[in-house]
C-alpha cells in the first residue's frame, strides 16, 4: 500500500480559503480585541512613566526593573489574606451559584404554563439590570445602624441588640454571598435553562410513558443531560477565579476599612494602591498575575476532566 502524501499546511489553507475568507473579519477582531492589547503586558516590568511626548513612547523608554512590580502584592503583608479572600469568595460564589441556577432553571422548566413561567424569570432576572451602586443603597437601607430595617424592625421583633454591620467583618462573608447570589442567579439561570430547552423531548416522553414522577425525570435525565454543560461552565469561571467582582466589594462595602479582613480582595487592594501611588505598572502586574493563575488553573483542571471524563474536558 502507497503511503498518502502530506500535503502540509500552506495546502490545506488553499484548499479550504473560503471557510478562511469567511472567518477573516472573526479573526480581525480577534486580534485587534484581544491579542494586540497583550503587549501592554510589558507595563507591568517596566517603569513607566506617562507624561510628553505620548504613551508609545514612554512605553519604548521606560526602564525595566524586572519583577518589582508584583513586589507589592507579596511584600505588602496582605498577599495572604487578599489571596484567601478572593479565592474562598469565588469558589463560594462559584459553587453556590451554580446550584442555584441550576436549581431556578429547573423549577422555571416545570411550570407547565408559559406565562407564569416568564414572570417567574422575569422576577429572578431583574436584580441583574441593577448596578452595584443602586444594589449598595439597597443594602445600606436594611443594615444602616441607625436607620436599617433590620435594626430597626426584624431584630427588635426577635429581642435581639441593634447590630452595627458596617463595622464587624464577621457577618461580610454570608452578606457578599447573599448579595452576589441574588444579583446573578437568575442572570446564570438563563443559560441552562437554554440547556434545558435543547434536550430531546423524546426523552421525558418516554420517562412519562413508563411511569416516572416529576422528581425521577429531573434526577434520572435533566441533570445528567445537564452535567456537561455544567462542568464547561464551571471551567470556564475557574479561569476568572483569581479576579474578583469589583463592584460587589467595593460599593456594597463603601470601602470600609474595617471590613478589610473579611472584605479585601486583589482587584479593590490595586485599586486602593493605585488611588495613593498612581502606579500603573503595579496594577499592570497584578492583572498579569491574576491572569497566568487563571490559565493555568483551567488548563490543570481540564487536565483532571480529561482524565476522569474525556468527553466532558474543554480541549
Amino acid at each position: 500500500m502507497v503511503p498518502r502524501k502530506h500535503k502540509g499546511l500552506l495546502y490545506n489553507v488553499w484548499r479550504w480559503r473560503a471557510f478562511f475568507v469567511l472567518m477573516l473579519p472573526a479573526i480581525v477582531v480577534l486580534l485587534i480585541n484581544n491579542y494586540i492589547p497583550m503587549l501592554g503586558a510589558v507595563i507591568a516590568f517596566k517603569n513607566i512613566k506617562y507624561s510628553y511626548p505620548g504613551f508609545i513612547r514612554n512605553l519604548l523608554e521606560s526602564p525595566w526593573v524586572g519583577f518589582r512590580n508584583f513586589e507589592f502584592l507579596f511584600k505588602s503583608g496582605s498577599s495572604w489574606l487578599i489571596t484567601r479572600n478572593t479565592l474562598l469568595y469565588n469558589f463560594t460564589f462559584m459553587v453556590i451559584g451554580t446550584i442555584l441556577a441550576v436549581f431556578f432553571a429547573i423549577m422555571i422548566n416545570e411550570v407547565t404554563n408559559k406565562r407564569v413561567a416568564k414572570v417567574y424569570q422575569n422576577i429572578i432576572f431583574l436584580p441583574y439590570f441593577i448596578s452595584y451602586v443602586g444594589i449598595a443603597s439597597c443594602v445600606y437601607a436594611f443594615l444602616s445602624y441607625d436607620s436599617g430595617l433590620v435594626n430597626r424592625t426584624i431584630l427588635p421583633m426577635l429581642g435581639l441588640e441593634p447590630v452595627d454591620w458596617y463595622s464587624q467583618p464577621k457577618y461580610w462573608p454570608l452578606i457578599l454571598n447573599v448579595v452576589c447570589q441574588w444579583k446573578w442567579a437568575g442572570y446564570n439561570s438563563v443559560m441552562y435553562l437554554a440547556a434545558i430547552s435543547g434536550i430531546d423531548q423524546t426523552y421525558y416522553e418516554a420517562a412519562i410513558i413508563d411511569g416516572a414522577s416529576h422528581w425521577q425525570r429531573i434526577r434520572y435525565i435533566t441533570l445528567p443531560m445537564l452535567k456537561p454543560f455544567i462542568i464547561i461552565i464551571n471551567l470556564l469561571a475557574l479561569g476568572r477565579i483569581f479576579y474578583s467582582d469589583f463592584g460587589l466589594f467595593f460599593q456594597t462595602t463603601m470601602n470600609s476599612g474595617m471590613l478589610y479582613p473579611s472584605t479585601i480582595v486583589i482587584d479593590t487592594y490595586v485599586y486602593n494602591a493605585m488611588a495613593t501611588t498612581g502606579d500603573f505598572g503595579m496594577s499592570a502586574a497584578a492583572g498579569l498575575y491574576q491572569a497566568l493563575i487563571g490559565f493555568v488553573l483551567v488548563l490543570s483542571a481540564n487536565s483532571l476532566v480529561r482524565k476522569i471524563s474525556p468527553d466532558n474536558a474543554i480541549f
